[in-house]
């Protein structure tokens, strides 16, 4: 809605800077904010939250409205389906007003519980508070867990004796996700991340011994590391990753001081993964497969050329992963967009698929930790299907629903409807989107919607349930997800066709969408809002300045919105290994395509939508600064009175709050924004 921005508009100081590269130079007036220990920056963002506040006062009773209802709508008093491992029977469960679950164990579903960890009692003290790491020894008596208090996603690393509920003293700083353990129970492998961030050490630590030793080191600053364990406990992984390219070492379990071996070094452009079996390897490859294929090794002889085909390349199949167990793999696949599950039988060379009747649904692997079983458990979703756990029996090819997740205060899929289009682009693509709506909506321009957009990566956005998006529906909302170009959706070929100096092709396919929608009655410009995270908020950054008139509401959350300037600082985390993403700006064929639709560089003199941008102070990933940056200097070319505002978390990073209750009050609040612009009133 349109409105006068009170007269406490924060105004942030103008200190211009030249940034020159490649013989090009700009001029950026706010590069000032980045200094995080300028007493002035703070104060800056504190000055925005007041402003944000200040203007969203009139919505309090609104947010609380929405923030009650979303509440009643969760079981908090609830547990997840128990998962066997070893001898126990592993789960996490939540009580009624406490924010974080409860790490539990026991022997049988009747059996006395142990709790492992009680996050509550963890994060008592702290505003913020995140477990990374939770792996229980193979003797499953001790416990290697990590923690994180400020959301920078830089963990400690403890190790729990589980018999006396007692640390070990010798706490490990400066570690990132994933710890393996040796078969003895005696040493622990982990992660160490370099000063971007960068995960790119391997050390061994062995119980008692203050000294580690580094095992390995990824020296090509393109490369993540992580460590995995072999679902049948044998083999320890080393995965070394770019966007494009993969290497695996393995070493024995039962060998914790052995050296790891590499199963296929490095060829660029080659990605893979393993699982084992034994003396076989199962490996997940696009090596000749643009879509992946599966193929089978000796772990003894892992040469390419003497791996044998197991799945082969398939047109129009996307070969995403591949559980391996004892007599049986499964292969989850996407056909036309729409996953599925090849099972095989080891034995016999037999295959089935598990079939779905939605017309847009989610199908992943859940905790599957056993690899002498008949079962396969998973996960399914629709938008109208509350994420449901599955145990499918792969003899008798019958499932058995476990638990779907609760849904208080009477809700009922039937009084809703979910579609899967297909809409042209510009240059003749077809672009899937994912909507739902409660049953009744005339498509007459009117109903208010929300479209959501990603499109890097290859990340699919997956058509799932939302309890909180009820609170959208019941209010004549449509709910939509473009499944631009940029993801995975329609296999590798989608995803590249979106990234680097095809990047563009995400913006205009999700223009495209956003006009579709109007243009057939689902929506209008003045009823449309759009929303988009991380990636996708360099998504909201581009199509608003490409097409200011097409949105009413634009709400950016952690937005990567500064890209040619990140890009061409290769201190920050992440952007020497994105070069394989968006280009290295130091390039000049990519300097210039990256300046091009730049959000920060592109802003201009437009009436741009209403706008709320969120941030968070300790954010690893998309620096505090990009949102707050580009919040500045929207003030500045902006024409009209729409509503623009910056919300920063002070005390969290990249994924918001990490209490449950505060992520309902940030979802809560992120509502109401959209009534308050779309004219909803309540």
């Amino acid at each position: 809605m349109d409105t006068e921005a009170p007269p406490a508009t924060p105004v942030a100081k103008i200190i211009p800077k030249a940034l020159t590269a490649l013989g090009d130079t700009r001029i950026d007036d706010y590069y000032w904010l980045r200094d995080k220990d300028d007493p002035e920056v703070l104060r800056y963002l504190e000055q925005e939250n007041e402003y944000t506040a200040a203007v969203m006062k009139d919505t309090e009773q609104l947010q609380n409205q929405l923030y009650d209802e979303m509440l009643a709508r969760i079981q908090e008093d609830d547990a997840d389906v128990p998962h066997p491992k070893g001898s126990y029977e592993y789960y996490n469960r939540t009580k009624t007003g406490q924010p974080y679950p409860i790490y539990c164990r026991k022997k049988s579903r009747d059996g006395i519980e142990e709790i492992l960890l009680d996050q509550n009692e963890m994060a008592r003290g702290f505003s913020f508070f995140a477990l990374g790491n939770f792996q229980v020894s193979p003797n499953e008596k001790l416990l290697a867990y990590s923690t994180n208090t400020d959301g920078d996603e830089t963990y400690t690393l403890h190790v729990r004796n589980l018999s006396t509920g007692t640390d070990y003293p010798d706490a490990i700083p400066n570690t990132y996700y994933s710890v393996a353990w040796t078969s003895d129970n005696q040493e622990l492998f982990y992660v160490t991340i370099d000063a971007a961030k960068r995960p790119y050490r391997i050390w061994r630590h062995t119980l008692g011994d203050p000294a580690d030793t580094l095992v390995y080191e990824e020296t090509d600053e393109r490369f993540e590391i992580s460590l995995a364990t072999s679902r049948d406990s044998k083999t320890i992984f080393i995965e070394s990753d770019s966007k494009t390219t993969s290497e695996v070492w393995y070493l024995r379990s039962n060998d914790g001081t052995g050296a790891f071996q590499v199963i296929w070094p490095r060829r660029e452009g080659v990605l893979y993964d393993v699982e084992s079996h034994g003396d076989r390897l199962f490996i997940h490859t696009n090596d000749r497969a643009k879509d992946f294929r599966l193929v089978e090794a000796s772990i003894t002889e892992p040469d390419p050329a003497l791996a044998k085909e197991v799945l082969p390349a398939r047109n129009g199949v996307f070969l995403e992963d591949v559980e391996v167990f004892q007599d049986y793999f499964a292969a989850f696949e996407r056909q036309d967009g729409l996953p599925r599950i090849l099972i095989r039988n080891l034995n016999t060379g037999e295959d089935h698929y598990v079939a779905f009747d939605e017309t847009a649904y989610a199908v992943v692997p859940d905790a599957n930790e056993v690899f002498e079983t008949t079962k396969l458990r998973f996960r399914y979703s629709s938008l109208v299907t509350p994420w449901s756990i599955y145990d499918y029996d792969i003899a008798s090819r019958n499932r058995r629903l476990l638990k779907r997740q609760p849904v208080l205060g009477g809700y009922d899929p039937a009084e809703y409807t979910s579609e899967r289009l297909l809409v042209p682009a510009r240059d003749g693509a077809r672009i899937p989107v994912s909507l739902v709506h409660r049953k009744g909506v005339v498509t007459d321009g009117k109903a208010p919607t929300l479209l959501y957009g990603y499109g890097s990566y290859g990340v699919i956005i997956e058509p799932t349930f939302s309890s909180q998006r009820i609170s959208l529906l019941n209010r004549g909302f449509i709910y939509a997800i473009a499944h631009i170009r940029g993801g995975a959706a329609l296999g590798r070929s989608w995803y590249e066709e979106g990234k680097l100096l095809k990047k563009k092709n995400t913006f205009n396919d999700f223009i495209d969408v956003a006009q579709h929608l109007a243009d057939h009655g689902y929506t209008s410009p003045e009823r449309l809002a759009v929303q988009g995270r991380s990636a996708g908020g360099l998504l909201m950054g581009a199509v608003t300045n490409m097409r200011p008139d097409l949105f009413r509401v634009v709400v950016a959350e952690v937005p990567f919105v500064d890209v040619l300037t990140t890009d061409l600082d290769a201190s920050l985390p992440l952007t020497v290994g994105e070069y394989e993403e968006w280009g290295n700006a130091n390039e000049q064929l990519f300097y210039d395509y990256i300046k091009s639709y730049s959000p920060y560089d592109n802003l201009g003199r437009h009436a741009y939508p209403n706008i709320l941008s969120t941030s968070g102070l300790n954010d690893p990933r998309v620096s505090y600064w990009e949102p707050a940056k580009w919040t500045a200097k929207l003030r500045r070319m902006k024409t009209g009175n729409n509503l623009l505002l910056l919300k920063t978390n002070l005390a969290a990073g990249h994924g918001g709050a990490s209490d449950r209750y505060e992520r309902l009050r940030e979802t809560a609040f992120v509502y109401a924004f959209l009534f308050k612009c779309l004219g909803i009133v309540e």
